[in-house]
């Protein structure tokens, strides 16, 4: 990336942190009481030494500092700024690095690390609002140019992000929803820059939306046939959702396409099969839909579902689900109290998370069949798959739980390159939780 251009800070540079303007990024670090005598860090090196220090004292195997996301901070209240950056603004706001130009000043900022674009947005008014537009990331997504941050959800109305690159967690502003909505069923979505968190309130579904664009929670937007229990999965700036349960409880075929870019919900061909507390994903440029329960007696469905987008047609998939059922399963769990199949795709190629066996299971697509190829990390508990979160992240797939014990324990995310070999867990961050992964989505922009 423009190795022999000093102008702007790449991916692959040590990112900065600054107090100025209204941008800040607070750092909170367990077991250890700051000295307010002390200068906020300011070098990855003086970060890196404090951490080590935390590691020592709380006995962590990850070094691992947890920051508040404020990006919105400098985007949405940033009027003190502005005007005292007048001057600078207008000598290139049409440039933003007037000694190259615009199209080049756009090529530097698209292959910066968007953890870095707090830090540039207050340099002023021209870079805060190119991001704010959500233009670089359109181009980024032209360019080829994606990262994958995790966003879950541990306490019913926090939200945390998790660069599994640099290694950090961020909080996200606090959700505040009706009451209701803490009781009910949740399913959750990361499309283009975007969070969604679907749920009942009192007297109907409510969709609450996250902006990264400018760091806060909204609502309002409805799907055309709301629902929940779900399978879903995006690509890009589209969703589709298909599936799930209306609010009499009818289990639905019908399947929507949501665009982030555009806002809009578009209603797509009928499913063969009606079925909810399904899974989805995409794959070579197709939407599946797998496994789930359907039909009056609420029975374990074994198949899958094809969409292809360019024809609108959708093909059933004998024994496409991962889930065993029957005497395979070896228990009398009753089929919805399982979690939707755990499946995630990695170079178009389909894998899943046999909570049972804690083992992780690959697709052969040509035998239609699946295989097991290893284990899942020795510490992913779950209760019947529920509270274990298992994404694709990019190239590589991400497993997040953790052991509990009366109220107590931590949260730990594992990654696996499949394209390295049979599984070989790394462990990414281990932090405290007293709860499990309620909601996990990644976002890759």
């Amino acid at each position: 990336m423009l190795e022999d251009r000093s102008c702007l800070v790449s991916r692959d540079y040590p990112m900065t942190y600054e107090r100025e303007g209204n941008w800040h990024m607070n750092y909170r670090l367990e077991n250890v009481e700051a000295q307010q005598s002390k200068r906020p860090l300011e070098t990855d090196e003086d970060e890196e030494a404090l951490t080590r220090k935390v590691s020592k004292l709380s006995g962590d195997p990850i070094d691992t500092i947890d920051t508040e996301l404020s990006i919105g901070g400098i985007l949405m209240n940033s009027d003190q700024s502005d005007s005292k950056q007048q001057t600078s603004d207008d000598s290139d706001s049409s440039s933003l690095i007037s000694y190259i130009g615009r199209d080049n000043s756009l090529s530097c900022l698209i292959r910066c690390s968007r953890a870095d674009y707090g830090s540039i947005a207050s340099l002023n008014q021209s870079f805060r609002s190119i991001i704010k537009s959500g233009e670089l990331y359109k181009l980024r997504r032209q360019s080829g140019v994606i990262e994958h941050w995790v966003y879950f959800s541990c306490q019913l109305l926090e939200w945390e992000a998790f660069d599994p690159t640099r290694r950090r967690w961020m909080h996200l502003p606090r959700l505040n929803p009706n009451e209701c909505f803490l009781f009910g069923d949740k399913e959750s979505l990361a499309v283009g820059t975007e969070l969604l968190l679907f749920g009942r309130e009192l007297m109907s579904y409510v969709i609450y939306r996250y902006s990264l664009l400018t760091n806060t929670w909204t609502s309002g937007m409805s799907m055309n046939a709301p629902r929940c229990l779900f399978g879903s999965a995006s690509l890009g700036e589209i969703a589709i959702l298909a599936g799930g349960c209306d609010s009499n409880g009818n289990i639905l075929d019908s399947a929507e396409l949501y665009n982030s870019e555009t806002g809009t919900w578009t209603t797509l061909p009928s499913m063969k099969k009606p079925r909810k507390m399904c899974s989805g994903v995409f794959m070579e440029g197709k939407f599946y839909v797998i496994g789930g329960i359907g039909g009056t007696d609420s029975q374990l469905l074994t198949c899958g579902e094809e969409y292809n987008l360019e024809t609108g047609i959708w093909t059933e998939i004998p024994n496409m689900s991962p889930v065993r059922t029957g005497e395979a399963r070896g228990v009398d769990t009753p089929a919805t109290s399982e979690a939707p199949p755990l499946i995630a795709v990695v170079n178009n190629e389909l894998y899943a998370a046999d909570h049972a066996d804690m083992e992780v299971r690959k697709y052969d697509k040509n035998n239609k069949s699946w295989i097991t190829i290893g284990r899942l990390p020795e510490r992913a508990d779950s209760m019947y798959g529920w509270g274990l979160a298992f994404r694709a992240c990019g190239d590589r797939l991400i497993v997040i739980g953790g052991p509990r014990n009366s109220g107590e324990g931590f949260i730990e995310v594992n990654s696996w390159v499949p394209r390295e070999g049979p599984p070989q867990w790394d462990l990414l961050g281990r932090k405290r939780s007293s709860s499990f992964v309620y909601n996990c989505a990644v976002m890759g922009c």
